[in-house]
Formats: structure tokens, C-alpha cells, sequence
């Protein structure tokens, strides 16, 4: 049984067979979608027990014919990079749904959800260029109709702005997979034909080839100048799919930087400085303009722009602690991002308000809020016991490796985001209370176990690490053997 393919295309038959059910029967496309999502997540999750996390290699390898006189196949696999990203797809797909209450165009709005899923999924199982390609392009169009149709008042120009930002990026990367393969005597795109091939190319040539595929994560990640798209995008679209972008998008931007400098070891080398430099100022920028917001979904839209820059001085560092810290900050970022969104998006829908100004002394009338909001931000300042104070110091004894100053960028982006996480929980539960907020209601069940999973996810990585270090360990080593071996 090919568990890949399962997991792959479960979510797009059931894209698929909800658009088929009839208008009579749109009582069953929530749980449909639902369930559909559910199992998913527990493919992907049993799946674990079919890898050896030991073994740095490509697993579960499955290929199929596709162009093979171009060098394309439908060919799947998993390594210790991939396989926790596949299943932070499958959970926060599975939650973002759960909290989804669309009641206009429910067909369209759930299968364009799971089309996102079986795309970003996609992404992260694919073990050719080619496919990686069709699959980074695909999760644009349900996004897109997603933002425009079901967004708040500027969706049309967030999703515009979307569509450009990404395509603008993505003419670069193709540009640089072309020559890839025009530079590969095997005339193939996958991902190891590929990469023998680019190690064999001069510093200068894959300097050049990095930089455009740069140019093309360099937007999903995001990188500071090219992360225009991300703030509106988050403010404007639902807070499911806002859940998705923040959760699951960013983190293709930085697989994908990582397979890039695992391609062309050289050229990252050469452009480590230059990374750093873009991280750095990602983190500050990032955090101060955090700060400066009183609109509570911008205000986690630009924390997400500094988290990720934390993400990309891991990267750049090129050191095994730098590593882990990147790959375990965007395993914590996507947790802790999806569930501020998530509360702070079900918040809106009882108040109508995003103005942290205009809550206070709420945490008598919504205390399952205010424990789960707190705790959230809790992850995200990087406190002892949750996922993110892992990540921040595996970045800190990386960054220290290779640029011992990194420590101060480090660590003020760490006392920016304490400051503005504070400021938000200040204005949420504290000072005079507003009688019309006196009767909102608290979390629903339902809402409160999506919460608390995501709350929870954080914690046990906090406290046990392990079993998530133990995942991609391997193939870090693997990975960080290219600059030192």
C-alpha cells in the first residue's frame, strides 16, 4: 500500500467528492470535509512507523511515469525534513477546518481547503523539481479564490497582491530550474540527479542559479524586501486560511531554501553573510513593526516576518545547532502562529473588533480565552517549557558558531516579541472593562480541544524535544556534512 499516495490524494478525493454532493445534502460537507481531513492526519501519522529516522536517505520512495524524455516522473519519498512538515499540514488543515464557519458557498469554500492541503502536501512529498514546481504553483489558485471570495473588505486587492508577489517569484525559480537541467547531463529534475550535477557546477554558477531560486522562497518565507503580500493577506483572509498561510505557506518558502542549499552548497557559502543579513533584519523589522500594531491579526502577520527570520539565520548559519533550531522553529512557529490566528480570528467573530484598544478586563467574562491566548503567546516569546525556547536556543548556539554578534539580533528579537506579547495580554485582560463585551460567550468545546491541541503540540515539544529532534536529526548531520566533510 503506498501510504504517500494516500496521504496525497485522500484530501483531493474528497475536494472532489464534495463538489459532487447536491445542494440537498449540504448538511454533510462540514463533516465530510472533516472527516476527510482526520483521516489524512492519521495516515501521516502512522506513516512514522514505517521510516528509520536513523537513515538520513530518501524513504517510502514511490515513482511513476510522467515525461520521462523530459526527465519528469511522479516520484514521492520522505526524509527527516519533509515528514514534520507533511504532518503540520495534515493537523492544521484538519484544525483550520474545524473552526471554519462559512455558511455561503460551503462546496466551493471546503474543497478549495482541501485542494490547499493536497497542494502543500504535495510540495513536501515531492522528490523531482519538476513536480516540487506544479505543486508550489497549485496551492495559489485555491488560495487566491479563497482570499477574493471569502475575505474582508480589500480581499481582492490582498489577493492580487498574493498572486503577484508569488508568480513574481516563482518566473526566477523557474528560470533557475531550467538551467539546471539544462546544465545536468542526465536531463532529469529530480531532486538527486539534480543535485549531483549542481555540486559540480563553479561557486559562480551556482551563486547565480541560488539566487533566483532565492527570489522565489525568498517570497513565501518571507524575506524582507519581499514579504508586501503577507500583512494584507493575513489581515484580509478568513482566519482558517489565514491559519493555512501563516502555518503551512511560510514553511514551503524555507523547505525549499533548504533543498536549494543542500543543491548548491557553494553558492550558499558564498551568499552566508547575505542571508544573515536578511534574517537579522527580519527579526527587527519584523518585531518592531509588531509593535507598533494595534490591530491584533497585522500585529501576528509581522511577528510571523520576524519568527522567520530566525528561520533563515539558521539556514544561512550552516552550523548542526543552526539547523535544528530552523527546522524546529518552523514546526513551533506553525503551531503557535495557527493558534493565535485561530483565537484571536474566533475573538473577532463574537466582538467584531481587531483594535487591542478596545478589549479589557476579559478574563472573567472569557476565561478559556484568556488561558489559551496567554499560553500562545507564552510559546511565542520562547519561554521554558515550550517548543519555541528549544528552537530560539539551538538558533543562539548556531548563530554563536558562526557569528558570535548574532547572539544580540537574537536575542533582541526575543525581547521584542516579550514586549509586544505582554502589551497584548495588558490591553486584552486588563484595565476598565466595556459593558457591551460583559456577555460575549467563551470557547466552545470544540473550539477549546482545537486550541488546546495546538497549545499542547507546543508544550510536549517544549518538554520533550526528542521526539521531534530525533525525526530530523539524521538528516541534518547528513545535510551539515556537505560544508564540513
Amino acid at each position: 500500500m503506498d501510504f504517500l499516495l494516500i496521504v496525497l490524494l485522500l484530501p483531493l478525493a474528497g475536494a472532489v467528492f464534495i463538489l459532487l454532493i447536491p445542494e440537498a445534502a449540504r448538511n454533510f460537507i462540514r463533516p465530510i470535509a472533516l472527516l476527510t481531513a482526520l483521516l489524512t492526519l492519521l495516515v501521516a501519522l502512522s506513516i512514522a512507523y514505517l521510516l528509520d529516522f536513523s537513515n538520513p536517505a530518501v524513504q517510502l520512495l514511490s515513482q511513476y511515469e510522467w515525461n520521462p524524455r523530459l526527465g519528469t516522473y511522479f516520484i514521492f519519498g520522505l526524509d527527516g525534513f519533509s515528514y514534520p512538515l507533511v504532518v503540520l499540514t495534515s493537523l492544521l488543515s484538519l484544525l483550520a477546518l474545524s473552526v471554519s464557519h462559512i455558511q455561503e458557498r460551503i462546496r466551493t469554500y471546503y474543497s478549495l481547503m482541501l485542494l490547499v492541503q493536497t497542494a502543500a502536501t504535495g510540495v513536501f512529498l515531492s522528490q523531482g523539481w519538476a513536480l516540487f514546481y506544479v505543486f508550489w504553483e497549485m496551492v495559489l489558485i485555491p488560495l487566491f479564490f479563497l482570499i477574493n471570495r471569502w475575505g474582508s473588505q480589500q480581499r481582492q486587492k490582498a489577493a492580487l497582491n498574493f498572486v503577484l508577489y508569488t508568480l513574481g517569484g516563482s518566473i526566477f525559480m523557474l528560470l533557475s530550474l531550467l538551467v539546471l537541467f539544462d546544465k545536468n547531463p542526465e536531463h532529469s529534475f529530480l531532486f538527486a540527479s539534480i543535485q549531483r550535477a549542481a555540486h559540480h557546477l563553479s561557486a559562480k554558477e551556482q551563486t547565480l542559479i541560488f539566487l533566483g531560486l532565492l527570489l522565489g522562497f525568498g517570497v513565501k518565507l518571507p524575506i524582507f524586501p519581499l514579504h508586501g503580500w503577507l500583512p494584507l493577506a493575513d489581515v484580509e483572509a478568513p482566519t482558517p486560511v489565514t491559519m493555512l498561510l501563516s502555518g503551512v505557506l511560510l514553511k514551503m518558502g524555507a523547505y525549499g531554501l533548504i533543498r536549494s542549499v543542500e543543491m548548491l552548497p557553494l553558492a550558499a557559502i558564498n551568499l552566508q553573510n547575505i542571508l544573515f543579513t536578511l534574517g537579522a533584519i527580519g527579526i527587527v523589522y519584523g518585531g518592531l513593526l509588531a509593535w507598533r500594531q494595534s490591530d491584533m491579526k497585522r500585529l501576528v502577520a509581522y511577528a510571523s516576518i520576524s519568527h522567520m527570520g530566525g528561520v533563515l539565520i539558521g539556514i544561512a548559519s550552516l552550523t548542526h545547532y543552526g539547523m535544528i533550531g530552523a527546522l524546529f522553529q518552523m514546526i513551533a512557529h506553525g503551531l503557535i502562529a495557527a493558534a493565535l490566528f485561530m483565537l484571536l480570528g474566533l475573538l473577532h467573530e463574537r466582538t467584531q473588533r481587531w483594535d487591542i484598544n478596545d478589549y479589557g478586563a476579559m478574563i472573567k467574562v472569557t476565561p478559556y480565552f484568556a488561558l489559551f491566548i496567554i499560553l500562545a503567546f507564552v510559546g511565542a516569546v520562547g519561554l521554558p517549557g515550550s517548543a519555541s525556547f528549544i528552537a530560539e536556543l539551538h538558533l543562539l548556539l548556531g548563530g554563536f558558531q558562526q557569528w558570535s554578534w548574532a547572539v544580540i539580533v537574537l536575542s533582541l528579537g526575543v525581547l521584542i516579541t516579550a514586549t509586544y506579547s505582554v502589551r497584548t495580554i495588558k490591553y486584552l485582560y486588563t484595565g476598565p472593562s466595556h459593558p457591551e463585551l460583559q456577555t460575549i460567550r467563551d470557547l466552545s468545546l470544540a473550539e477549546a480541544t482545537a486550541a488546546a491541541t495546538l497549545i499542547m503540540s507546543t508544550l510536549i515539544l517544549g518538554f520533550y524535544p526528542t521526539l521531534l529532534l530525533q525525526v530530523f536529526q539524521a538528516s541534518v548531520e547528513h545535510f551539515i556534512h556537505l560544508f564540513v566533510g
